[in-house]
């Protein structure tokens, strides 16, 4: 009998702890992905990308079982002139054509202050991965005030080299450094199983 009432103790505290951690999809239209390099060292162009999905699955007290897997759709971008973005997105640079999508899929969140934490993962754009670690600040965890659904939101940030993804081009035009910024909302998830993150090098 003792032995029955330890499994059952065990099974519910194992229930409870895997129930901590939280799936939400992150929200298309609430979630930005900016850039900023250098143009010439005249100023610091800025490109926009939206329409970005993913999963993200949150332990508020465990922050190191979270993570994020989050697919970016590379023709959204919006650089505010039309014959700018279809050179950056032809060949020269992010070749949209042939590599749809760009990724980032964390492997380790480590938390640094009760808001902030880095989220060390992988980024991969034209089919080249590259390591990469994003500095995030965790704005909410609630209720949202309009939809009433269950709602997380960070902004994070991190500093990439163009040329580490294969886009070397007009390096005495274009800065070789590029501050990415985050902003990110997401939603509590439906089903349990995350969706995999869209990867065209692996079509």
């Amino acid at each position: 009998m003792k032995i029955l009432l330890s499994t059952a103790m065990l099974l519910l505290l194992a229930g409870t702890a895997s129930a901590e951690v939280e799936s939400f999809d992150v929200d298309p239209v609430h979630t930005r992905v900016a850039f900023m390099v250098s143009h010439a060292g005249f100023s610091n162009a800025i490109g926009t990308f939206a329409g970005s999905t993913g999963r993200l699955q949150f332990d508020e007290n465990d922050w190191s079982k979270s993570g994020i897997s989050v697919s970016i759709p590379v023709a959204s971008l919006n650089l505010g002139d039309a014959d700018w973005q279809k050179k950056i997105l032809d060949g020269t640079f992010f070749d949209a054509g042939k590599y749809s999508q760009a990724t980032f899929v964390s492997r380790r969140i480590e938390k640094i202050s009760e808001s902030t934490g880095i989220a060390h993962g992988v980024l991969t754009i034209r089919n080249v991965s590259q390591p990469a670690s994003l500095d995030f600040s965790l704005n909410a965890l609630k209720r949202h005030p309009l939809n009433f659904k269950r709602t997380i939101g960070f902004s994070a940030s991190t500093k990439v080299s163009r040329k580490a993804f294969g886009m070397d081009a007009w390096s005495t035009v274009i800065g070789d450094e590029v501050k990415i910024m985050i902003e990110l909302e997401a939603v509590k998830a439906k089903s349990v199983n995350p969706p995999e993150p869209s990867n065209d090098a692996a079509k």
